[in-house]
Order: C-alpha cells, then structure tokens, then sequence
C-alpha cells in the first residue's frame, strides 16, 4: 500500500517547488508568507477560502511560459488569476497548488482605430479599455458591474458580459484575437486584427473555459463607435409579472433596446438609499430601457417603448432628459450589489439564464422560495437576454443560514434549466456550480467536455476541481495518454 508523504518530505517538495519558481520570476514575483498569502484566499465567492502553496505574479509571456513549463515538469496545480471578482470561484486557490496572478500584465500596447480595435494584456480592467480610446469616440462594448475592477483576462476566463450585451454581445462577441500560453509552456496565438479565422473555432473554445485550457497573456478587443445619442426610459410597474410581459412584448415587436435591465422592489429601494438615483419607491419592479442610434431613430423607438410599458400596465414612466440623467438611471443598477451590502450582512449573488418568456413564472417561483427557506431575496437581472442575478440575503453569523442560502440558490438554478434555461449567464461555473453540472449536461455530454480538456491538459493541472463534478482520468475518456495518478478534486474549504 502506498504510504502518504511525510511531513518532512511534504516540507522539502514544497521548499524545492519555491525555489524552481523564484529562479525563473525573480525580484517579489513569488509570495510564499502566509500573511500576504492570504490577500489570494478568496475571490469574490467569500464563502469558500484556501491559502494556496505560492503565488506567482511574472511580468512577461516568457516568465509565464516558463512557470506552465516548470508546473508540468513538477506535477504542480495552477490556478490562473485575474483581479480576484469571479463569483462562481473560478479563482478558488489549492493547498497543493499555486496561483498565477497577471496583475502585472496591465499595459495597453495597440490602439488600431483603422482596424476598429485595441490590443491589450489581460490585466487591463474591462473599463480601462474604453478610458483609453473614449477621447477617439469609441468604447469596449461589454459592460459587467464589476467593470471597474476585473480584468480582460477574467472577462475571457468566464466570458463575461454586462446591461449593454443585449445589443452589442457578450466577451466572445468582442475579442478578435489572443496570445495563449499552454501547460507545455508553447505560446499560440488565436485569431487576430481580422474579423474571422479559418479552420476551428479555437477563440470560441478558450474564451469561457474558466483557466482550464491555459493561460492569456495578450487580447485583441473589437472598439465601437461611441453612437451619437442614447437615452434611458425608467419604467416601474405594479408587480414583477407585469414588468416580465413587458419585457417579452418588448423583445417580440423586435425592438433590440442597447440595454434593458429589471429590479425588484428590494433591490430598487437598496440602489435608491445607496446612490439617490430617482427611482420611484411605490412600485414592485422597474425596467430601465436604453435607446441609443441617431435622435429620430430613438425618438421613434422611444415612442413605441411607451406604448407597450403602458398596455403592460405600468404606473410610472420618466425618459431622461440629459446625459446626466441617463447615467443616474444606470448609476443606481450598476451600484445594486454594493447597495445590497449596506442591508444584510452577507449576500449570495447567483447567475443563471432563462428564456425571456419564462421571467414572470420563475419570478413567481423565486418568491415561494424565499418564503420557504425563510431568506429575503432582492433581483436584478439583465432582463433583455434572460440573465438572472437574484442576491439571496443571509448572515452568516447564524448557524445554517449559509447552507440555507446555497440550497436555496441550487433550486433556483435547477428551475432555470427546468425551464429551458442554463447554468450560468456570465459567471461561470467554477465550484459554485460544479456540482449541478448534471441536471444540464448527461454523463456523456461531461465526459466529452472533459476530452476537449484533456487535449490541452493532459495531466490535469490547471485549474483542477473546477467546473466538472467528476474527474476522469484522460485514458479513461479514450486518449492514449496514460495518467499518472488520480486527478485532484479536492473539498471546498469553507470559512
């Protein structure tokens, strides 16, 4: 029988393993004190933490080719990581592993407004990049609330999108191009300046495999014309169904607004003490509808709006009269989740998508839900494309409430599939998710999924224990390749 590693021998592998890492990112690129460790622990899923072995923080393509080399060789775990805001715990570290942190990858290095794009490392923040080409009269088009803080990088990782994906799509929409390191440390670029590549659809596969693939070290974005106007109508109704059948009827006069987002009566009153936006108080839920194009166009479009809103009853309309005004409309729904913060100790933010017919019937679901695990819930959701945000309340303070929250967001993802819906709308599966991967995808579907993985990762070293509920080894699914021991899929350690 084979007998587990001393403790010595625990202590000597992990002293070799800092010392291969330092030669190769030298200066303070590894950080091994257990003080400044404990600023990876988390990531924006705080339940779960785990100090990992090292962090790693290199500054070139070559030193993060080099640490995916030395990881290989040595059998070491790599968990990739952006700014740390993934709520699904992408970024979740492993005792027995490192983390590879590409916050120092943080330059634009190509503005090509003839080509209609920007090249950047992944360590830029979603909103830099639209800093840094506004004065040009363009933008990056996906928007996450999180924008001011992730990451490109993280944005490929969980293909993120935000309030204005309705019109202008998702990361994978976006992105032209990468600079793609593998585990065998071999660099690969993927697309380009040019609007399609030939072949397979590499780009697609790698943007939203949550760091289970390899690791970016370079992005080509698609910038946008800023367009020449846009106005925001703020819509509130007498109950959550009537503001859903809008929503719907919104969609099927074939309308595609540049962004359209609901809240709920909790979260509205929450945004409203936070950020003073104007929300109207005396309504169950509020649409906010943005038009954007030439001013006739979004005077007609305007129009038609109300007039719908008004047939699906709602009970207060206020269009924006200023750019200054429009932005409050949005500052109120892009502050939801910190004004949130401010009215129960800890929240549980899920992510999951439904058809856009389903919203006033899961809508009402939720509200039996909540009533039974006895936890308030608040919504927002990008309503336009069905991507729900539901923020379950609890305190973790109370012995079960924790574990009542997490059942109660397990349910409402088990009835956005249900309903023809998905797992998750931009936050990726992570280990939040990992476990309900079966009521999406059968044995046979997973075990595919995992041979598209294998092919990148042979010895399953990246990012392990994320996304797949079982792990199978690469012989197993029908490779050639021989496993060397079982693939990790460690418990979630839990704060």
């Amino acid at each position: 029988m084979r007998m587990p590693p001393s403790d010595a021998a625990v202590l000597a592998r992990r002293a070799a393993i800092i010392e291969g890492l330092r030669a190769l990112v030298p200066g303070e690129g590894v950080i091994v004190e257990p003080r400044e460790l404990r600023a990876y622990e988390t990531d924006g899923l705080t339940a779960y933490r785990q100090i990992p072995l090292a962090v790693v923080l290199p500054s070139t393509t070559a030193e993060v080719a080099a640490v995916l080399r030395f990881c290989r060789d040595e059998k070491v775990k790599v968990v990739p990581r952006g700014a740390g805001t993934s709520l699904s715990g992408g970024a979740l570290p492993l005792a027995d592993g490192i983390v590879l942190g590409l916050g120092k990858f943080n330059r634009i290095l190509e503005i090509d407004v003839a080509n209609r794009c920007a090249v950047v490392q992944p360590g830029v923040t979603n909103l830099g990049i639209t800093h840094a080409v506004q004065h040009l009269g363009f933008y990056y088009a996906p928007d996450p609330s999180s924008q001011i803080a992730c990451t490109i990088g993280g944005n490929i990782a969980e293909n993120s999108g935000g309030v204005h994906c309705l019109k202008y799509g998702l990361t994978t929409n976006n992105v032209l191009g990468v600079e793609f390191v593998t585990i065998d440390g071999e660099v690969i670029r993927v697309g380009g300046k040019h609007l399609d590549a030939g072949g397979y659809d590499i780009l697609g596969t790698i943007t939203g495999s949550e760091g289970l693939l390899g690791v970016v070290t370079e992005v080509t974005v698609r910038i946008l014309p800023k367009p020449p106007g846009a106005r925001a109508l703020l819509v509130g109704f007498p109950s959550n169904e009537s503001a859903g059948d809008c929503v719907a009827e919104i969609i099927g006069a074939g309308i595609i607004p540049g962004g359209m987002e609901m809240m709920d009566r909790p979260a509205i009153h929450a945004a409203e003490d936070f950020v003073h936006a104007g929300y109207p108080r005396d309504v169950e839920a509020l649409l906010i509808v943005e038009l954007d194009g030439c001013e006739p166009e979004i005077d007609h479009l305007i129009g038609r709006v109300e007039a719908i809103a008004r047939r699906n009853g709602a009970v207060s309309l206020r269009v924006s009269n200023s750019e200054e005004e429009r932005l409050a409309f949005w500052a109120g729904r892009k502050a939801a989740f910190p004004a949130v913060g401010r009215i129960s100790p800890d929240y549980y933010c899920m992510d999951g998508t439904i058809p856009r017919r389903a919203l006033p019937y899961v809508l009402s679901r939720m509200r039996e839900m909540s009533e039974r695990y006895g936890l308030r819930v608040a919504n927002v959701f990008h309503a336009g494309d069905g991507n729900l945000h539901p923020l379950i309340l609890y305190d973790a303070n109370n012995p079960g409430e924790l574990e009542r929250a997490e059942a109660f967001g397990s349910d409402i993802l088990r009835l956005c599939v249900e309903v023809g819906g998905v797992l998750t709308g931009e936050h990726g599966v992570g280990v939040e998710k990992r476990d309900l991967m079966g009521t999406m995808f059968s044995e046979e579907d997973l075990k595919q999924q995992q041979r598209l993985k294998c092919a990148f990762d042979p010895e399953g070293l990246l990012n392990p224990g994320k996304v797949f509920p079982e792990l199978h080894r690469c012989a197993e699914l029908g490779r050639m390749h021989v496993h060397r021991g079982k693939l990790p899929h460690p418990e979630l350690p839990r704060f």
